[in-house]
Parts: C-alpha cells; structure tokens; sequence
C-alpha cells in the first residue's frame, strides 16, 4: 500500500506532457486518466503482466540499477543506490537510468530523496546480487532459545524477551567490522565455507535471475549457523541461507554492484554504401540459389522425419551434400520455408507444400522476399544446432517459440542501423556484445561463444548485414511486403536462362538460374556448387540418368541447345551419343523364379495354359520360362493343374522338402516330469466369459471422470501438461506448491527421453523454471514435455 501510496502522488504531480510520455511508454495503458483516477491508472501500471511486458525493452544499465535497488529495503536512499553502484561526482549517468526507470513508471521518487520500485519488477530476482534477504527477515522463524543460543556463542549477554533478543543479534552482526573479526576467527572449514557463499557475480554476467545461496551441510556449516551467520531454512528444507548482511560484510568494503552506463565500443570501419550493397547483393544471390536447390532436393527425395520430430543431422547432410551447401543453410532454407508455407509436414517426411511449384516459378526476388520475410517473423532461430547440453537439435522441431530469439534479430538490425553513417562493425562479435547491451534479455545461445553469433551468422548469410553495416534489405524488413520486394529486386538479379557450356564437360549460370533451366540442369548433370555463380558437370552416368528417366539422347542435346550460349561442345556431343548409342543393349526384366526342363512342347503348354495366366509365365527359350511369381507360389499353382514339378536350389540340386517337428532350443530335458495339457472341457468358458464381460473396458482416470482439480496449480500443470495422468500432474503441482522435489521423464529438444530430478520449481506456464541435479545447473522446462512424474 505504502507503494501504492507513492506512486499515486507521483503520477499526480506529474505535468500532462510528461504523464502523456509514461503512458505512450507502457503501451498496455492507452489512455490519460479521467479526474480522479488517478489511483486506478497506478494500480493498472503496477499489475505484474503490465511490468513484465517492458522489462525486455530496458538495456542492461537500466537492469542493472533496477537489481541493485531490489538488493536494497524500500524506500531505499538514492545515495545509498549510488554508493552501491560505485557511482561518484555529480551522478548524470544514474540520473539519466533512474529517468528512463521513471519513464516507464517501474521506478520513481517519494519526494525525500528515496525510491520506490514496482513490486512486480523487484520480484523478477530471486536473489538480487546475489543476496538473500535480510537477517532480520531471516531469523523470523527462529526460536527464542535458538536466538539465546547464537548470542551466547557471540558472547552477548542474551535479553528475556525474544524481540529484543532478535534486536541484539540484528545489531551485532549489522556491523560489518565485527562480522569480519568473526570470520577472521573462525574454523578454516566455516571460513571457507563462508567466503565460498559470500562471493558476488561475476562482473559483466548481467541479469540475475535467480540467486542461490546453501551450504548443503557442507563442514563448517554448523559453526556458522550458531552464530547467526547462517540460517536454516523454516521449512526443514534445502540448505541453509546467507542473511544480506553478512555478505555485504565478507565482499568488503570496496565491492561495488555491476554498473555498466555506456554501451560497448565497436570498432568500426569505413564503408561505402555501394560495398555494403554489393557484398548484400553477393550474399542474397548465394542464399536464393542454394534455396532452390535445397527444396528442389526435398521435392525430389523428400526427408525421413525422427520418431520424436524433426529433421535430424543424417537427413541435413544428405540435403546439403546434394544441394552443395552448408548445414546452417539448410537450416535456414527449411525454416524460413517451413514458416513461408512452401514445405509441410506429410506423416513421417517432410514435403514440398501447394504453394512450392508456384514460387519455384517466380522472379528470384519475390522468392528470397518471400523467404526472408518468414525469417523475420520467426519464433525460433533456425540456425540452432546445439541444445543447452550441448546435444544435437533437429531441424523442424515444433520447439515452442522463443521471445528472447526474436529480440535477438530484432536487435542486431537495430544495433546495426545505431552505426554511423559510412561505417560498419569491424568483428561480428563486437556486435553481438552491442546488442546484449541494448537487449539483455534476447536469447544469446551458447554461453561459451560470442554472443548472438548465430543470428549474426544469419543476417550476414540473408544479406541483411554487408561488411558489418545495415543493408537496404536490412533497412526495409521493418517496411511492409512492397518495400522488402522492392529493396530484394536491387539485391537479387533476375532469372538467368542461358548457361555457358565448357569443352571440359561444366555448365556455368552466372546468377540465379531460372527453375526450367535449373531443372534441366539437374536432370541430365551433377551439380557442383551454388552461389553467384552455379557450377554443374556432365558425365556419363549423370547422362544416364536422364536416358533412364524416358528422354533420348536427341531430345537431351535439343533442349540444351536450346538454353546454351553457343553451339554444344563436341565433348559433350560424343559424350551424349556414345551414352545413348550403349542405353538399353542389355535389358533387365523381373522376375520371381525360373521353369526349365527338356521338353519344349511342355513348356510352350505350360506358358499357354490359362489356369496359370497369373503366374505371368514368359518364355524366354524353348526350354525356359520365366514366373513372376515367388518359387513356393509357382510350385503349388504347377501342381494344383496336375503338374509334378519339383523345386531347386540355387546351385542347381533337386531341394527336397523334408518337414522336421518344431523344438525350442535352448531348453533342457526334465526327466521324470509330467506336463498334463489343459483341454478345453477343463476351463468353465460361461463363468470366463461372464468375468470379462463385468471387467471395465479401461482403467478410469479421475481427470477424465470430471473430478475436480483442488488447487490452481494442478489446474495449470493440467491445462498444458496434456500428457500427464491425473495422479501425475497432483504430484508435480504438489511439488511446485511445497517446495519438494520430484523426478520426471523428459523429453528434451533434441528428441531424447531422459531421467531428472528437479527441485526449486517454480511455475511459469507453458514452463516449469527449476533446479536439475543432473546438470547441477537452473534450467526451464517445457510441461507439454513431461511424460512422467515420480517421487524423488
């Protein structure tokens, strides 16, 4: 309420400009208050879904000033902000972050130099700086033996009243000084211990979502915690907790929280505006290329998806060995195509869609608009290959849409458009460091690389980015349909229908190659690489591929030298002749098994004996025939018509079909044992039947049944954890409400069933945040994902 109360007088001694700008910025407030209202437009700025919405648009000094006032007791003094964050001389720098605070309503004034935050946004840290909560809130649930105990471990001569007990503990250890000579003191195990839990982040490591402090009953800890240095959890669970301000004391007086006011500095380098586009150019001619000719692939010899979704690595590399490109274009191909609606999802593969044939048609322009569109408005990044634990991740995976992923495009454009005019970013990687800074919460991927590699790596292979600068296709993705085709017709050139063909056997395109041309191409040759320029050879075998598929040798010279530059080379003249000249000399035909014998006049009988019409009997020679039908088939239509024949073996010997009793191996003689067989007069067959006819057909699930869900948790594990059987979901949302630990099946990403025990959870649907003791690390997990849920 005090909150509340503040923020109330804030708004309403604001002027209307500025109380206009607090609105525009926080866009789930639409309008200025009516007279009076004032107190319902606060309440409106203060609801966690309002905060939440903003929090990705604040850069990393603004996170950084908001987790250092959530460190800090409410109202906290803007000086005492000030000397946390380091910050010295007239403080223009802090002012200018508390400003933009202020202008998103998230943190503002009471007027006597103190500040006040919104609940919902002090609530985004579990552990602001790495800091528990404060010893007095702490040390709540403790007993007032217990607190007698630890003063008395201290030396202190304990009160008899259990408050102001509490006060004397507080005070004591609320000097830093004292809390140093103790630790100073004690047992090397507890100090270590100690220093261990005391340690601040790691400068630089940015947001802090969830702090973890514990000691796990590690040695020492017991010394520590009767003297107030430590406290046990009130629940009796997890480890114990570090109060604030004893870890305030053991970081020293010089430690400082993270405060990083100025963006980081790219180096940059002098561009033209016609490089940049000529490099944009090159890159958006490759990437149209190397599409056609990854989903001419997929129409072709559509890929085998895996049994958990997806794409795997063994159908990417054949895609892009036959398409000559690299894994992270087909990934971005597939993707972009897949959000593009030009392949889909046909059972156990994946296929071209309706729309595929009509855009293979198209300018190349208005496909790649069309693909870089889809790019644009991706959920994931298509790029991706490599889950958190580092294992490999399909293409087309139906993953759940990532907003830190389309912050993390959105800001490397907008990072890129920041530079000055005539310049771009030296290193790649100095822009991803860029975009952190402006976008913390966009999803960077792998910790161990730069950062926003990955959707570096795409802008630059879309042509997005040239030579570290925004390109004009770059420029127009924040325009509308006609502006991005009209920006991709300056980057990509028209269709090419002629090819240059070498005496050496290669067909060169210079650009794009129009879809008949291409498909020509890729009929009667093997292509060798794509890009600005698309390279295919001919060989015999490639020319016999298209012979096999019905076109003669004519035909094939006819239609290249209808798309040739000149005359076709003699080499390749030859080579078609001399292919089409040897095609079809020796003939293959199918067959199930052969008849043979000495008399001619019985084999021309058999072959025109109509009972046998479906054997398919062909003579071949006056004492051959040929049977479509498998041996055992042909020998027992043969003998149904009266016939004898008799059946051989692969070397030519009569095979004599001699039927032995059925033994199981492997098991050993009982001697002495009598095995008696059950009849069918022994089994009362009405009284069976009447108990299978009383058994349910299934057993009930409560869930189904209509039961009720008793909690808003299991009402929420259960609307997205679909899976789950109605025992599952009330333990797992028993769990989340206690504080306990389970173990779930998973399956993870990349389509593997694994084993976790989880503890910490906390419910964020569609996701459950929580501590996984398998990987030691705090992970998120996707509930539509749990299959099972089991006591830990």
């Amino acid at each position: 309420m005090e909150c509340l109360s503040a923020l109330v007088t804030w708004l309403g001694s604001l002027e209307g400009a500025r109380l206009a700008r607090v609105l525009e910025a926080r866009g789930d407030v639409v309008a200025g208050p009516e007279p009076g209202s004032v107190g319902e437009l606060a309440e409106r700025l203060l609801r966690p879904g309002s905060v939440a919405a903003v929090l990705p648009r604040l850069t990393l000094p603004c996170l950084q000033v908001a987790e250092a006032l959530a460190a800090l007791a409410q109202p906290a003094p803007r000086d005492r902000l000030a000397e946390l964050l380091g910050v010295g001389g007239d403080g223009r720098q802090l002012d200018a972050v508390l400003e933009v605070l202020a202008g998103q309503a998230l943190v503002w004034p009471d007027g006597a130099g103190a500040l006040y935050m919104a609940e919902a946004l002090r609530g985004a840290w579990d552990a602001p700086l790495g800091l528990d909560a404060s010893l007095e809130e702490l040390l709540e649930g403790v007993t007032s033996d217990e607190l007698r105990l630890m003063l008395g471990r201290l030396g202190i001569r304990a009160p008899g009243v259990k408050a102001r007990r509490l006060a004397a503990l507080v005070e004591w250890l609320g000097r830093p000084e004292r809390v140093v000579e103790l630790v100073a003191e004690a047992p090397v195990a507890a100090r270590r211990l100690l220093e261990r839990l005391a340690e601040a982040p790691a400068e630089g490591a940015g947001l802090i979502m969830v702090g973890s402090c514990g000691g796990g009953g590690a040695p020492g800890e017991r010394w520590a915690m009767e003297r107030g240095l430590l406290v046990a959890d009130r629940y009796g669970y997890g480890p114990a907790r570090m109060p604030a301000e004893v870890a305030l004391a053991l970081r020293g007086p010089g430690w400082r929280a993270p405060f990083e006011p100025e963006p980081p500095v790219a180096r940059l380098v002098q561009v033209t505006p016609e490089e940049v586009a000529r490099e944009a150019s090159a890159a958006a001619t490759a990437f149209v290329g190397g599409a056609v000719s990854v989903l001419g692939v997929c129409s072709a010899a559509p890929p085998w998806r895996l049994k958990s979704g997806g794409i795997g690595a063994r159908e990417l590399g054949r895609i892009g060995k036959a398409a000559r490109v690299d894994d992270a274009v087909v990934r971005l191909v597939l993707e972009s195509a897949y959000g593009a609606g030009l392949v889909g999802k046909d059972g156990d593969r994946v296929a071209p869609g309706a729309g595929y044939d009509d855009w293979t048609e198209r300018e190349p322009a208005e496909q790649f608009a069309e693909l870089v569109r889809a790019w644009w408005d991706a959920a994931l990044t298509p790029t991706r290959a490599r889950d958190e634990d580092g294992k490999a991740l399909p293409a087309l995976a139906d993953a759940p849409g990532c907003e830190g992923c389309v912050q993390a495009r959105h800001g490397v454009v907008a990072a890129a458009a920041g530079m000055p005019a005539g310049y771009g970013v030296r290193d790649r990687a100095e822009l991803g460091q860029l975009v952190f800074w402006q976008r913390p919460f966009a999803d960077s991927a792998d910790p161990d690389r730069a950062p926003h590699a990955e959707v570096v790596r795409e802008a630059e292979l879309l042509g997005v980015l040239g030579r570290g600068a925004l390109s004009p296709l770059g420029v127009a993705l924040s325009g509308d349909a006609r502006e991005l085709v009209a920006a991709c017709r300056e980057l990509v050139p028209t269709a090419t229908g002629i090819v240059r063909i070498g005496g050496d056997l290669t067909a060169v395109v210079s650009g794009t190659p129009a879809a008949r041309l291409a498909a020509l191409l890729d009929s009667v040759a093997d292509r060798e690489s794509s890009g600005t320029a698309s390279v295919w050879r001919f060989s015999a075998g490639s020319v016999r591929r298209a012979l096999d598929a019905g076109r003669s040798g004519e035909e094939i010279a006819a239609d290249l030298a209808d798309v040739a530059a000149g005359p076709l080379p003699q080499p390749l003249a030859w080579l078609i002749a001399d292919a089409a000249r040897g095609h079809g000399r020796a003939r293959v035909a199918p067959a199930g098994c052969v008849i043979h014998g000495e008399e001619p006049a019985l084999l021309a009988e058999l072959a025109a004996h109509r009972a046998l019409a479906p054997l398919g009997l062909r003579q071949l020679a006056p004492t051959v025939l040929v049977s479509r039908r498998p041996l055992d088939a042909t020998l027992d239509a043969l003998r149904a018509e009266g016939y004898g024949p008799v059946a051989e073996t692969a070397d030519g010997v009569v095979r004599v079909d001699e039927e032995r009793p059925l033994r199981v191996p492997g098991v050993p003689q009982r001697r002495g044992a009598r095995v008696r067989e059950r009849r069918a007069a022994d089994v009362d067959l009405p009284a069976l039947a009447a108990r299978l006819l009383a058994a349910p057909a299934a057993v009930p699930d409560p869930a189904a049944a209509g039961a009720s869900l008793a909690t808003g948790t299991e009402e929420a594990v259960a609307r997205w954890a679909k899976g789950l059987t109605y025992a599952d979901l009330r333990q797992l949302a028993h769990a989340i409400d206690t504080g306990g630990a389970v173990t779930v099946e998973y399956l993870a990403a990349s389509g593997n069933l694994t084993v976790r025990t989880l503890s910490d959870l906390g419910l964020d649907p569609p996701y459950l945040e929580a501590w996984c003791h398998l990987r030691d690390d705090e992970r998120v997990f996707t509930l539509s994902r749990i299959q099972g849920v089991m006591p830990a």
